[in-house]
Order: structure tokens, then sequence, then C-alpha cells
């Protein structure tokens, strides 16, 4: 599994921009729209219900679901626009379950024969609609079928599976209709003359070799129905800002800063001198990262900015605590059996809550209201005081947990998994953010250490839980700082992963901070990429592992950048633990 905060938007600009991308403007209310959709899903879904129901082997459950998108892309570097697109698309998905709930044509590896998916008329012309799903469910029940034979045959030459669950959950079919489009609007000329003026900031700085800014405003209409009842129609939204910056050290070393800011409404994005003043900061770490000397591995005390906390739990925790994770003899199951057992320190516990829209006046991305199975969104408490009580469900079952908690998730023409929404991280172990450093420093020092470190700032990471593989986890950091205990100015390094193994790195934390901090972006897996959202405060490790990060040999550019500013300059900040020092010998410039 990845997450990174830069997927999300170049996820969407290739898709988005493929071949299947359609332009077009709606001609009925999204009202009208959305009933001549959901009853032409209906009719089709029954009929074929009724056909394939007589056939050997039969269905015994079926569900479409279609996606409608629409928005605006646009995409600039260095005062000039490199794409502005706007766009319209239909994405239809067929599932179909063959054999019965205990056993199906989705057991085990064969789950991705459960769904088939392709393109969906973008009018209203019911005639075209059906055709379209009628022939997606043809494929989908011949490959559903023969899935299932090979299921059968299997599971009578296989020793008997550790998890002997069934392969889908009943779940109450749900009857929600929305049909209400976001209202917001974003003005594609607008943004096109803004995306011209942020990215012509780059200009100024000869030590940026790329750089982009993008905007994207996407409206999506889910519809989802099955033989079970269900009937669900709900609205959503992708408003995201990025920003993105790339040079290279000396040694060959790419360096990478990316910002993002998201909201429900482009009002909610920053204006233009915070983003004038970002770019001049993601300048200044760059040019400082370029000087920065490489550090080496270390395993040490080690603090973490809440960002970065927060994608160190999504990583390393989180992905464990979703439930098809828990089943299957690939799986390392690292918590399968720690029910009611202590698997953190006692002050921290940990939710998961899609149900909820912001932290902190921060929207959070991994908000919806219904799951990609038609179940609705709950709030779980994962762990509570340290102890594990639940997991992330989709309607696959694993034993112990028999009903889905709202967390089905997947990409568009994928089966849903039990995914991470908003995982948010609360402590009752804390201590104010300015005395957060020196904790640290207490820590060096009682250890004999010759520094620390700390984590400002964080790419993504990614984890491996299969056990064919180490049981081990890889977080990439953009910011590392050592910090000295007799007093010598902070010293920022440059690549530096941090790794290790889960159940050994999550039990060495040993205070938080008090300020929660949010981290955004797109985590992909099985199931494909979806928007997540994570939440920790600043978190002390008494111990935290590192090594050196591999990197490109490929030298700079050697002619300079034609046409630039040799007078601009850019400087420091202060994080809120004091860890940036405007007397850092490797941090120049004015103050944010």
């Amino acid at each position: 599994m990845k997450t990174y905060r830069r997927s999300l938007a170049l996820g969407l600009v290739l898709s988005l921009c493929s071949p299947s991308t359609v332009r077009g403007t709606e001609r009925t209310t999204a009202h009208t729209s959305g009933e001549v959709l959901l009853a032409t899903m209906q009719r089709e879904l029954q009929r074929a219900q009724a056909k394939l129901g007589q056939l050997d082997p039969a269905p015994y459950f079926a569900s479409y679901s279609v996606y409608d998108q629409q928005g605006t892309v646009v995409v600039g570097a260095l005062g000039s626009l490199l794409n502005s697109t706007q766009f319209r698309r239909r994405t239809g998905e067929v599932t179909i379950r063959v054999g019965s709930a205990g056993l199906d044509n989705t057991h085990q590896e064969s789950r991705p024969s459960g769904m088939r998916s392709g393109l969906v008329p973008l009018e209203d012309d019911p005639d075209a609609v059906a055709r379209v799903l009628w022939q997606l469910t043809y494929e989908e029940y011949r490959q559903a079928a023969q899935s299932y034979l090979n299921v059968k045959t299997a599971a009578a030459v296989r020793t008997q599976e550790e998890d002997t669950s069934a392969d889908f959950a009943e779940a109450k079919p749900e009857v929600h209709v929305d049909y209400a489009m976001p209202a917001f609007h974003l003005d594609r000329k607008e943004w096109e003359d803004r995306v011209r003026r942020y990215s012509s900031n780059f200009r100024k700085y000869p030590e940026i070799y790329s750089s982009a800014v993008m905007v994207i405003g996407e409206k999506t209409q889910v519809r989802f129905v099955s033989t079970a009842g269900a009937q669900v129609a709900t609205p959503g939204t992708i408003i995201r800002l990025m920003i993105e910056a790339e040079t290279r050290a000396d040694d060959g070393m790419e360096l990478l800063r990316v910002e993002t800011f998201q909201a429900t409404t482009p009002d909610g994005l920053p204006g233009e001198a915070e983003i004038a003043a970002k770019i001049a900061q993601m300048a200044s770490d760059l040019k400082a990262l370029r000087a920065a000397p490489t550090a080496e591995p270390f395993d040490g005390p080690a603090l973490l900015s809440g960002r970065a906390a927060a994608v160190f739990f999504h990583e390393v925790l989180g992905h464990r605590l979703e439930g098809h994770r828990q089943r299957g003899d690939q799986e390392g199951q690292t918590f399968t059996k720690k029910i009611n057992e202590q698997v953190l320190p006692q002050f921290l516990s940990v939710i998961d809550d899609p149900t909820q829209r912001s932290l902190n006046g921060m929207d959070l991305g991994g908000w919806y209201k219904y799951d990609d199975e038609g179940v609705p969104a709950q709030r779980v408490e994962v762990i509570k005081d340290g102890i594990l009580r639940n997991f992330l469900m989709s309607r696959m079952p694993i034993k112990g947990f028999s009903q889905s908690n709202g967390h089905g998730r997947a990409q568009a023409g994928l089966m849903a998994t039990g995914r991470q929404g908003n995982l948010i991280v609360s402590s009752s172990h804390t201590a104010k953010d300015s005395e957060m450093r020196q904790k640290l420093i207490d820590e060096i020092k009682k250890q004999g250490k010759p520094y620390g470190l700390y984590f400002e700032d964080i790419e993504g990471g990614f984890t491996l839980t299969t056990r064919s593989l180490p049981q081990s986890f890889q977080i990439l950091p953009v910011l590392v700082w050592k910090v000295y205990p007799d007093g010598r100015p902070n010293e920022l390094v440059r690549g530096v992963d941090i790794v290790g193994t889960p159940l050994a790195a999550l039990n060495r934390i040993e205070v938080t901070g008090e300020k929660t901090e949010v981290f955004n972006g797109v985590c992909g897996a099985e199931s494909g990429s979806v928007p997540v959202s994570a939440a920790a405060p600043a978190m002390l490790f008494s111990e935290m592992e590192v090594q050196k990060r591999a990197h490109s040999r490929v030298r700079p550019p050697i002619l300079p950048p034609p046409s630039w500013d040799k007078t601009a300059a850019v400087g420091p900040r202060t994080s809120d633990f004091g860890l940036r020092e405007s007397d850092s010998p490797s941090a120049t410039g004015e103050q944010r």
C-alpha cells in the first residue's frame, strides 16, 4: 500500500485526460437525470436477475453502480498552462456473485472475478444505458461462473483454511436517494489565470528544475442498486489545489516538495498571498536541502510532527487494521489474534470516522456518506486506551466480525475491500507542543546518543502486509533535522527513510503533543486509489530507525535556466516545536 499527497492530483490528471474523457453538458436537471438513470439500472437489474436465476450456477447477488463525474482540471508551470480540461464521464460497474454467501466466485485470490466495468452513455437514453449494462452483465456472469467452478475445485483439493468465514455478509438494503449535485462552480477562466500567476512564482528560483500548479474541481453522483433491494444515490466532490517543485542535489539525489490544499468550495482554498508565501517557502526548503549533508543510518530518539505522525499511523497501523488483511493464507495478520489485547501505549486511542467532514477547521479527504457497497459510513472505535477493539470491515466477513461497518471502499472498476477513511489518533498523555523539543533533548541525553531526529514533513510511505515478505514499513520523509543535546543549532539533513516493523515501533511512543494535525492524501492498495485522511498529534519516540535512501547519480543541469532573477531570496520559518532555527547554517533568507 502506498500513500502520497501528490498521487491524487497526478492520478486524476491521467484519468481525466485519458481517451475515455468526454466533454459535454447535461441536457436535463440533476433530479430528472438521476431518476431516469436509476430507474433504468433497476429495470435492467431485475431483468438480469430473472433470466440469470434460471441458469446453473445461478447468481445469488448482483448489483449495478454508475459513477457520473464532471469537473475541471487546470495545470500550469512557470506562468503558462500545460492543460485545461472540462470533462464529463459515466462509468458503470456490474457485480455478480455466483454460488452462495458461504462460498462464491470471489473467494480468496479470485476476488477480481466479481466485477466488470465500462463506460456508460452520458445522455439519459434508457435503451442505450440498458444495452451497456446488459453487455457488462453477460460478460461478468460468464467470468463469475467460470471462477466459481475453479473455486469449488480448489476447495476440494486444498487443506482447510485458517479462517473459514463466509465470502459475503448480509447487509440491510439501504434506500437513500440524493440527486442534488454540489452547488460549487469552479470558474475555468478564473482558475486558468490563477494557475498562471501562481506557477509564475517559480521563475524566480533557478534551483527549481521542475514545478507545477494544479487545481481540480470534480462533482460525482454515485448510484447503486442491488438485487437485495438497495437503492442509493449520493453526491460527492473533490476540490484540491496542488503545488509541486523538484530539484536535484550535486550528488544526483532527487528532492521534492509538495503542498496540497483541500476544501468543500473553491472559496475555501487559500488566497494568492498565502500561495505566494508557500511557494517561497518550498523554494527555500529545496535550496536548503540541496546544500544539506546526507544522513547516515541511525537508531535513536525521534520526534514526529503531527502530519508526520499521521502518515506514520496510516501506514504502520491503519493498513493492518483493514478487515480483509485478517484472513487469507498470504496475509501476515499482524493484529488478527490481538483483539482485546494491548497493541499501543495505554494513553493512545484510534478511531476511523468517515462521517466526520472536518477537523480543527480543515476538511477531511476520507469523508463519505455511503461506502462502495451501499453500506452507511460508520464511526469505528478501533483502539481504546491502547486495547484493540475492532477492524475496518467491508462486506467480506472475518472470524469474529461478520458484518460490514461501512468501510468497503474502492476505485471505480475494482472490488471493494475494508479500507481506511479518516483515521484519527488521540492521546491522554500530552505535553505542550512548545515543550516537545526539550523532551526530545532529554531523551537524547538519557540514552547517551549524539543527536536525535525531528521529522517535520513527509511525502508518503508504504507498508508490507503479506507473510511471504518482511512485515515492515518504509516512510518517506522530506524535511529531517538533527537535534543536538549540547545547544548546537538544528541541522537539516537529507536522504533517509524511516523503517521498521509495526509491533516494535508502535510501542516506543513516550508522549504526544496537544495539537492534532491533518494529512490529506490518496492511498493505493488492492481495491485501487481512494482519498484518505489521517490525523495525529506530534509524537516522541524513544527509538526509531532510519536507513539511507536510494537515489540516482544523474548530475544536475550543466546550464542554468534562462531568464531567472538572481536577486530572489527566500527564507526560514519557525515550526510549532521551535525546531527551525534562524541561525541554522542550512536556513537562509526572509521570515515567512
